[in-house]
This record gives structure tokens, C-alpha cells and sequence, in this order.
């Protein structure tokens, strides 16, 4: 139950720290994030298909965060057994970043966005606040059983 309820906030920072940002930046309704979202599996066509595809996205974003949320609980007090929470937290975000960053997006059908040094620092500090936060804390406060591994 830790892990849902982890996940559950985790994706739901995330993706109102997405919002906020998307709509301060464009002023333009979310539902095209969620298609923008869309577009990492299914491309162009994403921006076409109205409701079903923006609903396809909010569901592409809390699958990903459940992945992110469970890859921690599993994996990372395994990795990393000593260690503050804000520690774990920082690690995760930068880790969370460079992985989504560096080989999902590029090997998705998104189109490339040009690097905006400010805009990166801003989207990992939404990462170490959203989701290694949430799952640091939750780890340490209420780890997994180790079922032996």
C-alpha cells in the first residue's frame, strides 16, 4: 500500500508541477502537455486525436511514475542503504532527469526540444521535489520487505 500511495503523490506533484509550469509559460490549456506526452509513443498523430489522447497521456504520466516510484523501492535501498533522505532525494531527481533526458526521450517519437540550461535545473528540482522526495521518504519510513534478496 506504501508503494500506491507513494505513487499516487509522486505523480500527482509531478504532473501539477508540469502543469503550472507548462501554463505560465504558454498560457495555453494542459490538455496539450498530455498530448505532447502522447507523442513519445505515438507521435504526431498525438496532437490529432483529441480527448482520447490528452486521457492517454494522464495515463502514459502516472504509468511512468509508477515505474519511477517502484524502481526506488525496490532498487535504490538496496543501492544506497545509508544516506538522508534529501541525499536520496537529490540523487534520485538528477538519476530520474538523466535517464528520462538522456535515453527515453531521445529514443521516443517526441519531437527534440533544444536544451535551456535554466529550464533544466527547473525540471529537476521538479523531479527531486515530486518524486525522489516522496519516495525517499516513504522508503525510509516505511521500507519493503527484503523477502531475502
Amino acid at each position: 500500500m506504501t508503494v500506491v500511495i507513494t505513487w499516487l503523490v509522486a505523480g500527482t506533484l509531478d504532473l501539477v508541477a508540469a502543469f503550472t509550469l507548462f501554463i505560465s509559460q504558454t498560457n495555453k490549456s494542459p490538455t496539450l502537455l498530455l498530448r505532447s506526452i502522447t507523442s513519445a509513443a505515438l507521435g504526431s498523430r498525438a496532437f490529432r486525436g483529441g480527448s482520447v489522447m490528452a486521457l492517454l497521456g494522464l495515463i502514459f504520466h502516472y504509468a511512468i511514475a509508477l515505474c519511477w516510484t517502484v524502481f526506488y523501492f525496490v532498487v535504490i535501498p538496496r543501492l544506497l542503504p545509508c544516506g538522508g533522505v534529501l541525499t536520496h532525494a537529490v540523487a534520485y531527481g538528477l538519476f530520474v532527469w538523466v535517464i528520462m533526458n538522456l535515453i527515453v526521450l531521445p529514443l521516443s517519437k517526441a519531437e527534440p526540444r533544444p536544451f535551456v540550461p535554466l529550464m533544466a535545473l527547473v525540471n529537476i528540482v521538479i523531479l527531486i521535489l515530486a518524486i525522489g522526495l516522496p519516495c525517499a521518504y516513504a522508503a525510509k519510513n516505511y521500507p519493503l520487505p527484503s523477502f531475502g534478496f
